[in-house]
């Protein structure tokens, strides 16, 4: 019987740099799969095209449940309000609220957008620096939960409750140190300068605003649980004074997001796995925490307070995958090995601050050397991965990257290629688009060119 032979591959150099990805270590042999949620990559590009989105549709019931069911469990009263500004995508957000979740919304465009799904008024938390008064004006007739940013948008909505002829309970977005994270000083009222104090006493001192709610947002992309328990404190602490001080009655704490997923952050040298925390240990530490620091409320006849979750990057990131095909492939002049991939930071926003995890959809073949992935844009920044040990790549061959289910479907661009498809996998089989790929129409409909610009001397002369 003859002897199979090998499949022939171009010999090639390539220089060793010290602490560098090489043959030798730092980058091992590549995963690879063939499938995506249980449907074979091959048949959906084949369905749907290259580039392609994919978000679980079962992933984010699993997530949204494992999320409520960790601090129900801990804590006896609590929301959760859908992050839309992480993935709005609509029937992303319709899954989220099937699961129970309320929406937050930071802009006029996302509250009519949760109107829009059917979300009622009363189960919309409002948050954003923007609110104009017209979206005001509707956010208090329908009864949202409004979270106060600064003080000209307090005038502006004591103002539109005055002519409404009502009182409106608010909630106000504090920001102070926890000595874990920056201070996102740019939200809401400052706690150590004493403006978060004088925002609640001209509260309390108005006939059309109630203060009935806290809300803070401490950062994004958390590893170090302790730091929740830092904010909860410096909350309870701030809504006992401003109760002392003010008479109010504050009947919320919303803790926000800021819940890591398992991506790994430019610099990491740890994977995921080993420095994310787990939900549940998240919702220990917050719930503990609130328990602890409100003990003894209910005997002094105060409310309990509800606690608030606004957080989506955990819920999301990892119910989505990006399918991605190499369209050309070169030698950099210090030797390393190159691919271009038909998607970009156009699309993976994201790349720029993590190194997502980036598996061939076919056996490797050949050894791993350092490789840069660009993407299709005629931009210097467009790296979709700046080093990573793959097998010499041909035009074709495909990829999956993930996790990029939160914030690339809402921070993408519309620049220079068109958006893709994205599908959503129903389990069994089944998938369906959530949102088509763009073409030449979707992009030029809302163009107007004027009547004298609609002629050049370049266009196509029917008589020559």
């Amino acid at each position: 019987m003859s002897e199979q032979k090998k499949t022939w591959m171009k010999p090639s150099l390539a220089p060793h740099v010290i602490g560098g990805l090489n043959k030798f270590g730092g980058g091992g042999v590549p995963t690879h799969r063939t499938e995506v949620d249980g449907n074979k990559i091959d048949d959906l590009v084949a369905r749907f095209g290259s580039p392609l989105f994919i978000l679980s549709e079962q992933r984010l019931r699993d997530n949204a449940r494992r999320l409520i069911d960790a601090f129900e469990t801990r804590y006896p009263d609590v929301i959760y309000g859908w992050s839309y500004k992480t993935n709005y995508l609509g029937a992303v957000c319709q899954v989220m609220h099937q699961e129970g979740a309320w929406a937050e919304v930071v802009s006029a465009f996302e509250y009519e957008k949760a109107r829009s799904h059917g979300v009622p008024g009363n189960k919309i938390i409002f948050n954003g620096p923007h609110k104009q008064r017209e979206i005001l004006e509707q956010a208090v007739a329908e009864g949202a939960r409004i979270h106060i940013d600064n003080l000209d948008e307090l005038y502006t909505l004591e103002s539109v409750a005055a002519d409404a002829e009502r009182v409106v309970s608010v909630t106000i977005r504090l920001n102070f140190d926890t000595g874990f994270t920056d201070p996102w000083s740019r939200f809401g009222f400052n706690i150590e300068s004493g403006q978060a104090m004088d925002a609640a006493r001209r509260i309390g001192a108005s006939d059309h605003l109630e203060l009935k709610g806290l809300h803070s947002h401490i950062g994004t992309f958390i590893l170090d649980t302790r730091a929740y328990e830092a904010q909860v404190r410096i909350m309870c602490a701030f809504m006992e004074s401003a109760e002392n001080e003010t008479g109010c009655e504050i009947n919320s704490i919303d803790i926000g997001g800021g819940f890591a997923s398992r991506n790994a952050l430019h610099g990491s040298y740890l994977p995921p796995e080993q420095v994310v925390p787990e939900i549940e240990q998240y919702a220990q530490v917050i719930c503990d925490t609130l328990l602890e620091a409100t003990r003894g409320r209910t005997t002094r006849g105060k409310p309990q307070p509800t606690l608030i979750l606004e957080t989506g990057r955990a819920t999301v990131d990892d119910a989505g995958s990006l399918i991605t095909s190499v369209v050309a492939t070169k030698h950099l002049p210090d030797g390393r090995r190159s691919a271009v991939l038909d998607a970009g930071v156009n699309l993976l926003f994201t790349g720029f601050w993590y190194d997502h995890k980036v598996e061939l959809a076919q056996e490797p073949e050949g050894i791993p050397e350092e490789t840069v992935l660009y993407g299709p844009l005629c931009m210097n920044i467009d790296v979709v991965r700046s080093s990573i040990s793959l097998p010499p790549l041909s035009i074709g061959n495909r990829m999956v990257i993930s996790p990029v289910g939160a914030y690339n479907n809402t921070q993408w661009m519309q620049f220079i290629e068109y958006r893709p498809n994205v599908v959503m996998t129903h389990g069994d089989g089944d998938v369906t688009v959530i949102r088509e790929a763009e073409d030449l129409e979707h992009m030029t409909t809302l163009e107007r060119i004027p009547e004298h610009l609609q002629t050049s001397s370049i266009m196509e002369n029917e008589d020559v």
